[in-house]
């Protein structure tokens, strides 16, 4: 229906150099008070006018802290391992030509380029819904690309901090590799998913993984902060894929690389299909009066005109206030068209285009929250196990991070066109 060269993509070769772009999940679009700053729901990665890499260099065992101190306040880059209070594993790192690097945490500090906070389920976090504690790491991981071609970008957990140092403590897990390296794991850790095949409609979900400072793979601990690592997946790296998930423990982000997006449907093509199908002209087969979806400008109000859906039949109808059953929960309704008992609820256009795996006509809704994508995107996302708490996975809404819920997860919507 579209083709990509008629938007406006640059073409993946054309400067500047775009790695990719990290893309929150549970945000329609943006964040619920606007993006600010370096805090948004979506951060693109582009070539640096000067390359930041850094790679290790030079190791010391250090056995005092006055001495560890003196390398860290050297102002170059350095990972410390403390292995005891009186031994300290510091390894520099030196300036790499070849890389460039990004850092995303909570912090606020000038060394993240992308401030991530915890993401509440049904993105309707406003400035009254605080988190008290996050379990967001402040210099949660790194991104490392390859400044030449093909660009390849690698994952590292934790960041380095504004000293340029990362601390791994005491009870931090950590270890020396066969080969002499040391390595180590954050406190919560950061886990990545390949999916297999891709980020297409044909994809299928890949294992949850761990990956270390240093960039290793290990299968998951026993519990998210567990002193003990999981096992190192040899065959596995941490290179990044179109579709990539990372999961920092109260925020999950989507990789999606240069060519990915380029091939992905734009904000723009998103409009055009809200507009194709509300100059269908659906019906309420019931009030007979016209549906429209509300622009994308207006996605956190209901309006009059709202298409409203029965979730387990999937029914569409204009909003009404008949069909309460006195043997149901407050939010269940018998749809009029087919007597089936379920929620009834407003149907949000899904916004944030970097979530769809086609650029499908918006057909199918998740349930329970209502948003509405492709039929390709919705069964995708319906079957990802993304991870909630410290030990727990379910398939969540990527537009509002709503937990999934019925037979499918999601429901083909059933519109009536108008009747003349």
């Amino acid at each position: 229906m579209f083709s990509p060269s008629q938007e406006e993509h640059c073409a993946p070769n054309k400067e500047p150099v775009k790695y990719g772009e990290l893309v929150v999940l549970g945000y329609n679009g943006s964040l619920p008070n606007g993006d600010r700053g370096r805090r948004k729901s979506r951060f693109a990665l582009y070539k640096r006018p000067k390359a930041n890499g850094v790679k290790p260099s030079t190791v010391h065992v250090i056995s005092t802290p006055q001495a560890s101190k003196a390398i860290s306040c050297k102002g170059q880059h350095s990972i410390s391992y403390t292995l005891s209070r009186n031994q300290t594993v510091v390894v520099e790192y030196t300036h790499d030509k070849d890389t460039d690097m990004f850092q995303v945490g909570r912090s606020t500090e000038s060394p993240i380029d992308f401030v991530v906070t915890d993401t509440i389920s049904g993105s309707q976090n406003t400035d009254e819904t605080q988190i008290t504690q996050s379990t967001i790491s402040r210099f949660a991981c790194r991104i490392v690309c390859d400044r030449n071609a093909p660009y390849t970008a690698r994952i590292f957990a934790a960041g380095f901090d504004s000293s340029k140092n990362i601390f791994l403590g005491e009870k931090a897990a950590k270890w020396k590799n066969p080969d002499g390296h040391m390595d180590g794991l954050t406190t919560n850790g950061v886990l990545v998913m390949h999916p297999k095949g891709g980020f297409t409609e044909e994809s299928k979900p890949g294992i949850w993984r761990e990956i270390s400072v240093c960039g290793d793979v290990y299968t998951l601990r026993e519990t998210r902060s567990a002193q003990q690592r999981g096992k190192l997946v040899e065959n596995e790296t941490n290179v990044l894929q179109d579709g990539s998930l990372i999961d920092l423990c109260g925020a999950t982000l989507l990789w999606r690389t240069a060519d990915g997006l380029f091939h992905t449907p734009t904000q723009k093509h998103i409009e055009a299909l809200r507009q194709e199908i509300n100059a269908a002209r659906p019906q309420c087969p019931v009030g007979l009066n016209t549906l429209a979806f509300p622009s994308i400008n207006r996605k956190e109000v209901v309006e009059e005109k709202q298409p409203w859906a029965y979730l387990t039949c999937g029914h569409v109808h204009g909003y009404h206030n008949w069909g309460h059953r006195s043997d149901t929960e407050a939010n269940e309704r018998e749809c009029p068209m087919c007597r089936t008992v379920g929620p009834y609820v407003p149907l949000w256009l899904g916004c944030e285009a970097g979530f769809y795996v086609d650029a499908g006509p918006p057909t199918y809704a998740f349930t329970p929250c209502g948003h509405v994508c492709s039929e390709k995107s919705a069964k995708y996302w319906s079957q990802i196990p993304l991870p909630h708490g410290t030990h727990a996975f379910h398939a969540s809404c990527p537009f509002c991070a709503t937990q999934l819920s019925g037979e499918q997860n999601c429901v083909k919507l059933i519109f009536q066109g108008p009747i003349d």
